[in-house]
């Protein structure tokens, strides 16, 4: 929370950027940027398409990694753990609180499937648009929430020669054990 904080307040370039790793079924690895909307202590919040690569692949194996990177502060945090679904109040609220824009774009998109041409999806925003002309364009029931719940933390702050400080977090019984690790 610190560190988010301090990438926060010094207005640093896509500081809720977070690097999603996910894995299909049978453990082939996926990685994409996806923005962090909330944290607290129960796990880290995104919104998504549920039917997308990266929904699929929770659904089939809901284990995933995060990673953070502040190059502009030379830190990045590394959290792993398991993803479960936002309750749909949750992704209702959050997506009548994005910009209409970008309900309209999400609605019309089914994310990470195939289209003809990007009119197809031009067309369907403008059909939506003319289907809800006061802007209030329904949550498509595929668009949720997921909230990674952390089992570990790697803090790695870089360091002159290399020698960069590596502190590790593992969930053990009711609380967390701590470690170092060597650069």
């Amino acid at each position: 929370e610190n560190w988010l904080n301090q990438t926060l307040e010094l207005n640093l370039i896509d500081a809720t950027a977070m690097t999603l790793a996910t894995a299909s079924s049978d453990a082939i690895p996926s990685a994409r940027i996806v923005l962090l909307k909330s944290y607290d202590d129960q796990g880290f919040c995104w919104y998504t398409d549920s039917q997308s690569q990266k929904g699929r692949e929770i659904a089939a194996n809901p284990q995933a990694s995060l990673l953070f990177h502040w190059r502009d502060l030379s830190r990045q945090v590394r959290v792993q753990g398991r993803v479960e679904a936002l309750t749909p109040e949750l992704a209702e609220s959050y997506f009548h609180s994005r910009p209409e824009g970008s309900r309209f774009s999400a609605a019309a998109s089914r994310q990470s499937s195939v289209v003809a041409d990007r009119g197809v999806l031009e067309n369907e925003v403008q059909r939506l648009r003319e289907l809800y002309p006061d802007g209030q364009v329904p949550r498509p029931e595929r668009w949720t929430g997921y909230r990674l719940r952390p089992l570990y933390f790697e803090f790695w702050q870089g360091l002159v020669n290399r020698m960069h400080d590596r502190i590790v977090y593992c969930q053990s019984g009711d609380g967390w054990s701590t470690k170092r690790i060597s650069p």
